[in-house]
């Protein structure tokens, strides 16, 4: 990532100088008509940072959650976290998601219920009940898509505009799961723990910044399973040599019991 890239994207534009947060004034660089100028070289030094403590997580056998409910991050919060193998959310955000996660969980195994349509809850029922349980399962589909497959809480949170998701960020700091995040001139940084100082109203900015994180955490992720497939061929061809060895051996016991 270079700031080039970043300034194409409009990541340097923040937020009208009366909108500003005081609490943001180390990442900004200058005032332009009227509008904060964000600092590109923060925003790099601040998303390597961000970036490798998610790579750790990751590395870890830890998942991430993307959140962005805005308009602007939705499509680039759900080819990003599919791109990486992460979960999701791009509606709105159910209070009570992390921290109710058990009441979350009896909501998708309804959803998953509902999808089969062989399931006995189908039976024997008029057009309108039937209506009724397709208009429920639409509704749980919105709601729970991406995080359908998520067994357990997340290892970490992520999110376009802190204070867009302040609900989240508030559930992920009552669990004790760390908060990574663009940040925008609006919005205190002190409330996650990793910022990402960049004009989060950019769609462009947004997606440049999402994908050069799935980026990372894809490769990670398939530097894994390389490793382990050649660690499953070493083992195999190990066992191979053995089996070898041992049909040598048979052999030549063999040939010397025929000699004498």
């Amino acid at each position: 990532m270079n700031s080039e890239n970043l300034i194409k994207s409009g990541a340097h534009f923040g937020h009208p100088v009366s909108k500003w947060n005081p609490q943001f004034k180390k990442f900004i660089l200058s005032i332009k008509n009227g509008v904060h100028i964000i600092n590109m070289d923060m925003t790099i030094e601040y998303l390597d940072k961000a970036l490798r403590e998610l790579n750790k997580i990751v590395e870890g056998g830890g998942n991430i959650l993307f959140v962005g409910t805005k308009s602007q991050a939705k499509d680039a919060i759900q080819s990003s976290a599919d791109h990486c193998g992460m979960f999701y959310i791009t509606e709105r955000w159910l209070g009570g998601t992390l921290t109710n996660y058990s009441t979350i969980k009896k909501s998708i195994r309804r959803l998953k219920l509902l999808e089969k349509d062989s399931s006995s809850i189908y039976q024997n029922l008029t057009k309108k009940e039937r209506g009724m349980l397709d208009r429920e399962k639409l509704k749980l589909a919105d709601l729970h898509r991406g995080i359908k497959d998520m067994r357990h809480l997340p290892s970490a949170l992520f999110v376009v505009d802190a204070k867009h998701e302040k609900i989240a960020i508030s559930e992920s700091k009552c669990l004790g799961i760390p908060t990574f995040g663009i940040v925008d001139t609006n919005t205190d940084p002190n409330v996650i723990d990793f910022p990402i100082p960049a004009n989060d109203d950019s769609i462009k900015t947004i997606k440049l910044i999402l994908d050069y994180i799935a980026d990372s955490l894809y490769n990670l992720s398939n530097a894994g399973k390389v490793d382990e497939n050649n660690a499953a061929l070493d083992a195999n061809e190990g066992s191979s040599e053995e089996v070898a060895k041992n049909e040598t051996k048979d052999d030549t016991t063999e040939k010397s019991s025929d000699s004498k």
